[in-house]
């Protein structure tokens, strides 16, 4: 990989490089349960709490060893089919992917390599840590809770944090800045890069579209990885594609129905 590149992809992880949300996937199934789980989810989109204190309740509820977690997550969560792909060109092209995540880097890391092979330690992952709890071993039952990254801020970890390291650099300097999401914790990114890809149906283009955040939809990595091919070979720009967002929302067709347009 080549220094000083020209763009950069900074990506979430859990529902937008897998299929499954892992975190979800923990706490609907070991945890306290779906149904609480997307009321937590409806309380820190509708600003009612903040992202950090809904996953620490999902987190608190899942109580098997660490070490068994894992495993559960290595046998159950599916990579998008298209990833590897996307990966492969953005190594061949000079675009860094660097993962920001909400959720646990032991968790993401033993993912990414089980779902990659060895060419995904390339990757950087910044995520969340995992701590044991007072007199206990994170492999014993009960015996881990998460630590967060930014544990002052109710995002948990802020992943505006380091994007702003890119965006903040003078013009020359500054690489474009792709970002791709699909929910609650990616808020706090939806602002700070050049192009957001929001997926479709999904939470992240319903707050997009309330906030008037530029955004573009995906279904999956092969239309991003269509949509970078153009942008980093010059025959697009990720403003003309952000505008294509907005028009896929107000149609219908970035999977989630339209807020309705009030009168003065």
């Amino acid at each position: 990989m080549l220094t000083a590149p020209k763009f950069i992809f900074f990506t979430d992880f859990d529902g937008t490089i897998t299929l499954q949300d892992s975190n979800d996937f923990l706490t609907d199934n070991i945890g306290y349960g779906t149904e609480r789980r997307k009321a937590m989810n409806k309380e820190c989109l509708e600003d009612r709490m903040t992202f950090a204190e809904t996953f620490t309740d999902m987190m608190d509820s899942v109580t098997k060893p660490y070490n068994e977690c894992i495993q559960y997550l290595v046998d159950n969560i599916k990579l998008d089919p298209h990833f590897a792909e996307f990966y492969e060109w953005a190594q061949a092209n000079n675009v860094p992917v660097v993962v920001l995540s909400s959720g646990m880097e032991p968790i993401i890391k033993a993912l990414l390599k089980t779902l990659i092979g060895p060419e995904a330690e390339k990757m950087q992952v910044l995520g969340n840590y995992v701590v044991p709890r007072d007199g206990k071993s994170i492999d014993e039952e009960g015996g881990w809770k998460i630590a967060y990254r930014h544990p002052e801020s109710g995002f948990a970890h802020d992943k505006s944090v380091c994007l702003r390291q890119y965006s903040s650099l003078p013009e020359g300097e500054r690489p474009t800045m792709f970002y791709a999401g699909d929910g609650v914790s990616d808020l706090s990114a939806a602002r700070e890069t050049d192009l957001l890809f929001a997926k479709k149906g999904r939470d992240l283009v319903t707050y997009c579209a309330r906030e008037n955040v530029p955004f573009t939809v995906f279904d999956d990595w092969s239309s991003i990885l269509a949509k970078c091919k153009v942008i980093v070979g010059g025959k697009s720009t990720a403003q003309d594609a952000a505008k294509e967002g907005w028009e896929a929302y107000k149609s219908g067709q970035a999977g989630v129905p339209p807020a309705k347009e009030t009168t003065k």
